[in-house]
């Protein structure tokens, strides 16, 4: 199916960079153009969602803040100067709040409109009000402005053969509280004479016309994309729509690159899962519930679920990763004078999934737990010093794990751990530094990627020889195997002491799950929890974040409540994106480097360490030697004649290996400069900034203009 990639993505080859630019002269050496964005903000949404997207796929930009006093002039010199006798453009793309964000006859935006005629330089108006000066209608002549919670726009004809070819059905715009305003737009068409082509669009309310959401205005030797809806980095209508406004501004070819990932682990496979008592609220056998009634009712899976696991991968094309603890299985044959009928069939199948060790025990590996008290603390020694779990019981964890898993041929990958509930890592309150041990006890396992709670530490780190690999937990209980038990215990987290809950909400305001009533017990799983942590998860994947999620194998049992959520992200997907943009669904330790090659370009970049630019169809790259870089370019960009990267989203894309001495790429025929319409009579270089007139009543909502 068109929806994953097993394979590590973003492969080894040649950087490239491909600007519009215009065509040399016969008499003038073609200029430099450097590859990094310029992004004006005003401190706004919009604008800061373009520069975390940016820098999310390790696209370089530079940022003015023009709420400060003390930041730069835009000026000639600031946008373009001469490097070794050859005209120089600085920047491949600008950004701006919206069309024109300078007081009226303002000098910087005439040395941007200047330097944009210039070079060919593109122009994205991150939001701004829909007006002639920006290629439309004003709204009060037969279009709207407003909300549009919960509008499903589309794109055009125009938009899927160019920037935003990679989408394949609507751009929902969230509507996530029926009682706060999440999005307010502006649609029109085009203005009288514009020459304007819209690429997402959305139905007028009370007519049968569309109106623009999203379209490109070129005039004057100009081309800028006019946006006319407001958003922030996280609603799903940006995180669609983001790689098509980088692709547009860059000509599809930049530094960075990006992909839609989804990982899913499976915690605390053969082992058996402690069931949440609605009684008592608590779970029995849990360090914590301490209730002298409290008798253990572990969830575990049946062969049954192993065969709806295998067959729900190969529906959905997806692969999950189970973490196990082969102790579950042996303590089973035990108690069943030798029989696992789970573990068997797991065995059977094991070539259906990827295998990660999680522990031999599932064991707490960090300090020794004094449970005699509720929270627990660390056991201390006589002196007061922590008592820690040995580096020997650590490391016979993981290796008498590790051989149970070898003997029954797992597909493992010896140097991938998951510690129980990532423990030997700090723990806070109770234990705020790692087990000094475990490291120790990594290194003489052979471990180096090993999985950390990203609600604890969302950054990856160093424990010995082992990088993290922060894992995002689904709000799918592990003491949950059925929609009942998982929404009472979610009520008792989520709810006010006076409504029967846990009065945690109380306690720390902060937490934004907090629920105003009690879901139905009947309902709420299906109507409630479900759509948020779908959403949730959608929203990690649209971002470009590789790191994965994880459940529990209870969760995969007897009403296998976790499938709903799964589908909701797998079919969700489906419907949003074309067959050339598939999930990326990798392992953990490739998930790992992934997050390390980003965090070592990005230092890069940040310390000045990278230089790129192009010269006509030649791309020059110089980068740190041992640092991998990465690029998006169009298909048939080459490096000494092989074709760089892998197919994605409509583009090639990939990392560079380390390499001595800067990279030359060529760009393909398709890399020709774009150029822009001037014939229309709209606004010039020698009045950047046009009186507004705004139509009356239509002030609420405008962004700040030249005007």
């Amino acid at each position: 199916m068109k929806r994953t990639l097993s394979t590590t993505v973003l492969t080894t080859g040649a950087l490239l960079a491909a600007l519009g630019i215009p065509a040399a002269q016969a008499a003038e050496p073609a200029p430099r153009i450097d590859l990094r964005v310029l992004v004006v903000s005003d401190g706004g949404p919009a604008t800061d969602a373009i520069a975390a997207e940016l820098r999310t796929a390790g696209t370089p930009y530079t940022e003015i803040d023009l709420t400060r006093s003390d930041r730069p002039v835009i000026d000639a010199g600031y946008l373009a100067d001469t490097v070794d006798g050859r005209d120089r453009a600085k920047f491949q793309a600008v950004v701006l709040p919206n069309d024109n964000p300078f007081p009226a006859g303002s000098a910087e935006m005439a040395a941007l409109v200047a330097y944009e005629q210039e070079y060919a330089v593109p122009q994205v108006d991150a939001y701004t009000y829909a007006r002639p000066e920006a290629g439309l209608q004003y709204p009060v002549n037969g279009g709207y402005s407003g909300s549009l919670d919960g509008a499903r726009a589309e794109v055009t004809d125009a938009g899927r053969s160019g920037p935003f070819g990679y989408l394949d059905g609507p751009v929902p715009f969230e509507d996530n509280a029926p009682d706060v305003g999440e999005s307010y737009a502006f649609l029109s068409g085009p203005a009288e004479g514009a020459d304007f082509t819209p690429y997402v669009q959305a139905d007028i309310p009370g007519t049968t016309r569309k109106g623009s959401l999203v379209g490109e205005y070129r005039h004057d030797g100009r081309r800028e994309l006019v946006v006319t809806f407001v958003y922030n980095r996280h609603q799903q209508q940006f995180r669609l729509l983001a790689r098509g406004i980088v692709a547009w501004m860059t000509g599809g070819v930049h530094l960075g690159a990006s992909r839609n990932y989804f990982a899913v682990h499976v915690d605390d496979v053969l082992a058996g899962d402690d069931r949440w008592n609605p009684t008592l609220n608590c779970t029995p056998g849990d360090v914590d519930c301490t209730d002298p009634n409290a008798t253990p009712d572990p969830i575990r899976m049946t062969p049954g679920d192993v065969d709806h696991a295998v067959t729900w991968q190969q529906e959905q094309g997806f692969t999950l990763d189970l973490a196990y603890n082969a102790a579950g299985s042996v303590d089973h044959r035990e108690d069943h004078a030798g029989a696992d009928p789970l573990a068997d069939r797991l065995v059977d199948r094991r070539d259906a999934f990827r295998w990660i060790n999680h522990t031999y025990t599932h064991a707490f590996l960090g300090c020794e737990q004094n449970t005699s008290v509720v929270p627990w603390r660390c056991a201390t020694n006589a002196d007061g010093s922590t008592k820690w779990v040995s580096r020997n019981d650590i490391a016979d964890e993981i290796a008498h794990n590790r051989v149970w898993g070898q003997s029954a041929e797992l597909p493992l990958d010896d140097d991938e751990l998951v510690t129980g509930e990532h423990s030997g890592l700090q723990v806070l309150p109770q234990q705020p530094a790692d087990n000094p041990n475990l490291a120790l006890a990594l290194a003489d396992t052979g471990v180096t990627w090993l999985a950390s709670d990203n609600s604890r530490e969302p950054g990856q780190r160093q424990v010995g020889p082992a990088t993290t690999v922060p894992r995002y937990p689904m709000n799918v209980f592990y003491n949950a195997g059925r929609a009942a038990e998982q929404v009472d215990e979610y009520n008792w987290i989520y709810t006010s002491r006076a409504q029967g809950g846990s009065g945690i909400c109380e306690d720390n305001p902060a937490t934004t799950t907090c629920l105003p009533a009690p879901l139905d017990p009947a309902t709420g799983y299906t109507e409630h929890i479900v759509p948020l942590e779908r959403q949730i998860a959608l929203g990690h994947v649209l971002a470009n974040d590789p790191k994965p999620h994880f459940i529990h194998q209870s969760n995969l049992a007897e009403e296998r409540i976790a499938y709903p959520v799964l589908d909701g992200v797998l079919d969700g997907y489906e419907e949003l994106f074309a067959a050339d943009t598939p999930l990326v669904n990798l392992r953990m330790k490739a998930i790992g480097a992934e997050l390390a090659r980003r965090a070592a370009w990005r230092t890069a970049v940040d310390d000045g360490q990278v230089t790129a630019y192009r010269i006509g169809d030649t791309v020059t790259v110089d980068a740190p030697a041992g640092v991998d870089a990465p690029a998006t370019m169009p298909d048939g960009t080459t490096r000494s004649g092989t074709a760089f990267g892998q197919a994605y989203a409509g583009h090639r894309s990939g990392w560079t290996a380390p390499a001595t001495g800067p990279l030359t790429l060529t760009l393909p025929a398709s890399a020709a400069p774009s150029t822009a319409a001037g014939t229309d009579g709209s606004t010039s270089a020698t009045d950047p900034a046009p009186d507004a007139r705004v139509p009356e009543g239509v002030a609420e909502h405008i962004p700040p203009t030249g005007s």
